[in-house]
């Protein structure tokens, strides 16, 4: 069953905080900590990767899980079979080749390694905290046989990886997390390492209203925006309706060249 969002909530404005605090008044104090962060470590890191590389250090101190955005491991692990079930049923093969944007700690990237081919998995993302942790999940689930890539990365430029070589590409809870010069950056890019006839799925925070963000973390994008943004790389993109339908809480994308 699909949840409800709040489409047209404006999450940035003193109303919709004075709102939400007061019928949710457990959650003052841990945002009033966030926020006291937040300022911290946009002083420290004025550029977005640096200071969301820093937000993730802080998180994955106190929860590897909890970092990529799942509160119990249970969560953890429903949060992984969704995003594996639904390439499943779009057509993932074990032959294919996968990169995986914002790889984590391996939330789905364990189901895709182990089954994927040897070799054809490659995870980056910008925290070195998260992909050590991710390497103790690749240890701890027994997938060393299946060689997979992980690589620390500072952008989304892309410019490591070849031409024309991956099938699926995927970024879950990135774009989320980032402002849209960021977005920009990887579909100004994409394209030039999706095979013939692959694609690139992305989740977004949607919205109807004002696009807006919450102190640098959460970023909420109208769907036209993103699309209009990969047209004019050359990309088409087109709404995932059925993965409204899981009800994940995110909107999914899905980006093909030409």
């Amino acid at each position: 069953m699909a949840s409800k969002k709040n489409l047209t909530a404006n999450r940035e404005t003193l109303t919709h905080k004075l709102r939400h605090a007061a019928s949710r008044p457990e959650r003052i104090a841990p945002y009033l900590k966030r926020a006291a962060r937040d300022r911290w470590l946009a002083f420290k890191h004025p550029d977005h990767v640096s200071y969301y590389r820093a937000v993730m250090a802080s998180d994955t101190r106190r929860n590897p899980e909890a970092a990529v955005g799942s509160q119990s491991h249970d969560r953890w692990l429903a949060l992984g079979e969704m995003q594996f079930d639904y390439l499943l049923r779009h057509g993932l093969e074990p032959g294919k080749r996968m990169l995986d944007i914002g790889c984590g700690n391996l939330r789905a990237g364990r189901l895709f390694i182990d089954y994927l081919n040897p070799g054809h998995y490659y995870g980056i993302d910008i925290s070195p905290e998260i992909l050590i942790s991710a390497k103790e999940t690749l240890a701890s689930y027994g997938l060393q046989a299946k060689v997979p890539h992980l690589t620390l990365t500072k952008n989304l430029t892309l410019d490591f990886l070849p031409d024309g070589h991956f099938d699926v590409v995927h970024a879950h809870s990135v774009f989320s997390h980032s402002p849209v010069e960021v977005i920009d950056e990887c579909l100004a890019h994409v394209g030039r390492i999706l095979a013939p006839g692959g694609h690139f799925d992305f989740t977004f925070d949607r919205t109807t209203g004002a696009e807006h963000q919450v102190l640098r973390e959460d970023f909420y994008y109208r769907t036209e925006t993103l699309i209009a943004l990969a047209a004019r790389h050359g990309l088409t993109a087109v709404f995932m309706e059925d993965w409204e339908e899981l009800g994940h809480g995110q909107s999914k994308i899905r980006v093909t060249a030409g």
